[in-house]
């Protein structure tokens, strides 16, 4: 980190981890600011009084609006001067500057959070910090693999009135909570190409204001569960929402409410606004009685604000709480928190959920931007094209009739909602190495081909990936089904082909002579590359690759059954088939088939299968005996000794047997991606791999 001063250095414990600075240590912090907005302003405003933090540059596409802030808004002290650029990139490459505040429209904010990140500086970044979760997702990943500072500007979660209302909350004030309404809402006339009213700029209440009750919301369903505000674990993710709303010609949010269920029971009403004025109050409600900000989002600096707390049989308390600069605050805590990454008082995972919440809000109320068009182009994160990350760990193989390395590593087209979320998906793991894809005819009843397809057009890169693609499930499992599938299988997926091709489920009351006959005519007109069985017995996959040996035809490449550490009992999908029998070893062993494993972590059972809880049954009823909690406790041990999840080890005993494997994983977040590919960095030796199937000792 480059905080400025004569020997600053982080403070640690006897055990390694950060611990909180004292000022001594605490030395300036030397800022930039990318985009000298009415926002940045504030916080510009109140660095002139911070005793760690300095402003040292100025950012903006106007050489003129950034030397009128440097000057308005940069130390008295001549000599120390303020840098201005004509461009972000030039701030973010300054080593001078320590760390970026960054107060563009929305619709900027990851971009330049990104580089900015990439660059090695901390980051405020201004809320929302992204416009959607997938956005934030990317910053969260870009600040933990670059070691530094990031948080979402929510600059009141800094006010000491939050840790006094938490604390009230915290201790039972007001009994056991059960409600909030909070409110962040305004009256503008602004006009509809400014940002507010703009919905290429990601206009509207929801996005500029909305993220403020819900977080309040979050926060004290989070309290309610028992978490703690200072540890940074107060938030709660809603179990339901429902909302209404009003939209604009040009498309964006004038008003909005949103009604919010969290596990605990709780229930907060929410409302934001950009054309109507509201109370702009939070007031939570319990079973003996409740609390209320009146000032939460904007209390005055110098006059301070009042809580107000209303006990049944007790005359009011105002509890008032001192002027304080909520963005200087906001700023300062990069100094006692840079070691960490995040702030207690606004962590990433509570971002991350924010931004979920806020998705789920604007999709109550059909609010789409039309940048978020499963059509649209959606660029990469940082604005730069598409590249692998120096030092990728992924490993590669080869399938017969593909003629391109394949990932060893496949990811499952299965479950991105969005064409944002699935960019941020197939993009980041691009990035790490992986360029093979595999989806299917069947899901997301088509969605989730188009949006590959999407993803694949707007990068530009089909000859570089390998696309798996898969038809034939039942009850349309038979030739004629393959042939009209395939065809709308290319058209969603804008190419030409596939490079694998697989049959979802097999029909064994077909002859195999005719599946094998049809996949055959399409290899040869170059509809698909090679072709294979998902799901599929040995026995029949044996029997299609005799008939094509003996009718000249093109053989299967490849086999998809359900394979990995944990022995399947059963198979969670009717017409599903495993081989995780020793016969069905020898087999694969002595053919060399391709294999590749759907589930080979066992439907999440090496991240939380318990013995005791048996509120999953499909974990339960496919995964739960005493030899698979054997390997769960293997798996757990060797993980510790590797220093990974348990998750890395079950993927290393997939990647490590004696036939070729290419393991399918369906991550719904990055941070599943990450966790996961820690797998690829671990070599078991054959001994560890029969220990943890519990075949020999170690």
């Amino acid at each position: 980190m480059n905080v400025h001063g004569d020997g600053a250095e982080q403070v640690s414990d006897s055990s390694g981890g950060a611990v909180a600075e004292t000022a001594e240590s605490r030395r300036t912090i030397r800022w930039g600011i990318a985009g000298p907005g009415t926002i940045s302003r504030r916080f510009g405003s109140q660095l002139l009084t911070s005793e760690v933090g300095v402003l040292a540059g100025v950012a903006s596409r106007s050489l003129e609006r950034a030397q009128a802030f440097a000057d308005e808004f940069g130390p008295q002290d001549a000599a120390a001067g303020v840098a201005v650029y004509g461009s972000y990139d030039e701030l973010f490459e300054d080593p001078a500057i320590d760390a970026v505040y960054i107060g563009t429209v929305h619709t900027e904010h990851v971009r330049l959070a990104m580089r900015a990140l990439e660059a090695g500086k901390h980051v405020v970044c201004e809320k929302p910090m992204a416009v959607d979760h997938a956005g934030v997702m990317r910053l969260v990943e870009a600040a933990r693999d670059a070691g530094v500072y990031l948080a979402e500007g929510f600059m009141y979660r800094f006010h000491p009135q939050i840790a006094r209302f938490a604390e009230l909350l915290e201790s039972g004030a007001i009994g056991t909570i059960q409600h909030v309404d909070a409110s962040f809402a305004f009256a503008t006339d602004a006009a509809s190409d400014h940002r507010l009213a703009n919905p290429e700029l990601a206009g509207g209440g929801i996005l500029d204001v909305g993220g403020y009750p819900v977080s309040v919301a979050r926060l004290v369903a989070g309290i309610a569960e028992g978490r703690s505000f200072a540890s940074g674990t107060a938030f709660a993710e809603p179990v339901s929402l429902t909302a209404v709303g009003t939209l604009s010609p040009e498309g964006v949010d004038e008003w909005a409410t949103a009604s919010l269920v969290f596990p605990s029971g709780v229930t907060a009403n929410v409302r934001s606004g950009i054309r109507l004025q509201d109370d702009n109050e939070v007031t939570v409600i319990g079973s003996a009685g409740r609390i209320t900000l009146r000032d939460p989002w904007l209390p005055s600096e110098t006059e301070g604000s009042d809580i107000d707390l209303d006990v049944v049989g007790r005359p009011r308390e105002t509890i008032h709480i001192a002027g304080d600069r909520q963005w200087g605050l906001e700023g300062d805590a990069v100094a006692s928190n840079h070691a960490a990454g995040q702030s207690p008082e606004i962590t990433w995972a509570d971002s991350l959920g924010n931004a979920a919440t806020l998705d789920r809000w604007r999709d109550a109320i059909g609010l789409r931007y039309p940048f978020e068009a499963d059509t649209a182009f959606v660029p990469t994160a940082d604005g730069r094209p598409l590249r692998v990350r120096d030092g990728s760990t992924m490993r590669y193989g080869t399938i017969a009739g593909i003629d391109k390395p394949v990932s060893r590593l496949v990811l499952g087209c299965d479950n991105q909602r969005t064409l944002g979320h699935a960019t941020a998906m197939f993009d980041h793991f691009t990035e790490l190495g992986g360029n093979t894809f595999d989806t299917g005819y069947v899901y997301g009843n088509g969605l989730m081909e188009r949006l590959l397809g999407q993803w694949i057009t707007n990068r530009g890169i089909r000859d570089d990936i390998v696309v798996i693609g898969k038809g034939a499930h039942t009850p349309h499992c038979d030739p004629e089904s393959i042939t009209r599938q395939l065809g709308e299988t290319l058209d969603r997926l804008q190419t030409d082909h596939l490079d694998l091709y697989l049959m979802h489920r097999d029909n064994p009351a077909i002859p195999v002579g005719e599946f094998v006959d049809v996949l055959d005519e399409h290899a040869r007109a170059g509809r698909i590359r090679a072709f294979g069985g998902s799901n599929w017995t040995i026995s029949r996959y044996q029997e299609a690759l005799d008939y094509a040996a003996a009718n000249g035809k093109q053989g299967f490449a490849a086999l998809s059954d359900h394979f990995g550490l944990a022995r399947a009992l059963d198979v969670p999908w009717a017409g599903c088939e495993h081989v995780t029998e020793p016969a069905d070893r020898e087999w694969l062993e002595r053919t060399g088939t391709a294999l590749l494993p759907w589930s080979s972590q066992a439907r999440g059972f090496f991240a939380r299968a318990d013995p005791a809880d048996l509120s999953d049954a499909e974990l339960v009823r496919c995964y739960y005996s005493d030899d698979n909690f054997e390997r769960l406790a293997r798996a757990r041990s060797l993980a510790d000794e590797l220093g990974v999840q348990p998750t890395a080890v079950a993927l290393a005993y997939v990647l490590a047997q004696s036939f070729p494997t290419f393991a399918l994983f369906g991550p719904r977040s990055l941070e599943e991606t990450r966790t996961s590919m820690a797998g690829l960095a671990i070599d078991l030796t054959p001994e560890q791999v029969a220990w943890l199937d519990l075949r020999g000792d170690r």
